[in-house]
């Protein structure tokens, strides 16, 4: 796997909106908030794009050539992009892999970005960050932990090793105990989901298997996770971390939620399983390098990333 040199202050940065549309004054606070924070920023064509059917920033092909383009220019250090939303799927299928290994450089997001973290890691062997979005966090909620977190991962390529932490007060729950070491995989829950059957199909075979989500139901997510097992990708994993389920609901019974289904669901899982792991649609936010070795030791209190 390649792990990216990160920006440096007074370095060109990409700005992209790769899945859904932000509004003008959006896209003008993102740019003025990476340029005070030392980088010239380059912004793509997605930016400012006329959205398509109320949800895309543009078509799929110009949203694919800013990220291609980006990432042949040697000028251009890192990509962030604006937000996540819907129809990251419609790039996928227009991207240049061997373009973006051959051109490795930081990659960030969450959510609809799980798209491009799983094809990235897989198909250009990037290492790429689950990690805050400019318009979606840093103008709005770019607390002390989430910013340090985010850079204690970007820095990973020089300090060899860094430990998850959650915010303080915040536990990291084992829902079941064990040692495994893997590479880290995974994104949004429903977006891993989708990508079931296609080219770009999350490998889940000895691999430490991250998976978070927003907005949804007890009953989708039970329909998530089986739809998994039966795929045979929690059998293939090495082990699992839970991140963040916010806004999370059940209109059948509002005493069971996620957590509550976590604990059945994995009851017999004989892998470790940590849950509570604050990264995902939540404020603080941790940043997890995708694609980088995991190592976790329940009995320790270890989780730890590391390039080997």
């Amino acid at each position: 796997m390649i792990f990216p040199e990160p920006p440096k202050k007074g370095d060109k940065v990409g700005l992209i909106a790769p899945c859904s549309p932000v509004a003008p004054e959006e896209a003008a606070q993102s740019i003025a908030f990476l340029e005070r924070r030392g980088y010239r920023v380059v912004a793509g064509a997605s930016v400012s794009a006329t959205p398509v059917n109320g949800y895309c920033a543009g078509c799929g092909d110009l949203r694919a050539r800013d990220i291609n383009e980006m990432f042949a220019s040697p000028q251009i250090r890192a990509i962030f992009c604006l937000r996540g939303g819907d129809s990251g799927n419609h790039v996928l299928d227009k991207l240049n892999f061997d373009l973006v290994r051959t051109n490795p450089k930081v990659f960030m997001g969450y959510s609809d970005i799980t798209n491009f973290h799983v094809a990235f890691n897989q198909r250009a062997q990037l290492i790429t960050f689950h990690g805050p979005m400019v318009k979606s966090n840093m103008i709005r909620d770019f607390d002390a932990f989430t910013e340090a977190s985010m850079e204690k991962a970007l820095a990973l390529g020089v300090t060899g090793t860094m430990d998850l932490d959650n915010p303080p007060g915040v536990p990291i729950q084992v829902l079941r105990p064990g040692k495994a070491r893997g590479i880290c995989a995974g994104g949004n829950l429903s977006l891993i989901n989708s990508l079931m059957g296609t080219p770009n199909e999350l490998d889940a075979k000895g691999k430490i298997l991250f998976f978070e989500d927003v907005d949804e139901d007890t009953a989708h997510v039970d329909r998530f996770l089986h739809q998994l097992k039966y795929a045979g990708k929690f059998s293939e994993a090495a082990g699992v971390l839970i991140g963040d389920f916010a806004n999370q609901s059940n209109q059948h019974d509002p005493a069971y939620l996620i957590g509550e289904l976590m604990e059945d669901f994995f009851a017999d899982y004989d892998k470790p399983v940590l849950m509570n792991i604050k990264s995902g649609h939540c404020v603080p936010m941790s940043t997890i390098p995708l694609g980088a070795v995991c190592t976790v030791d329940t009995a320790a209190g270890i989780l730890r990333f590391s390039l080997e």
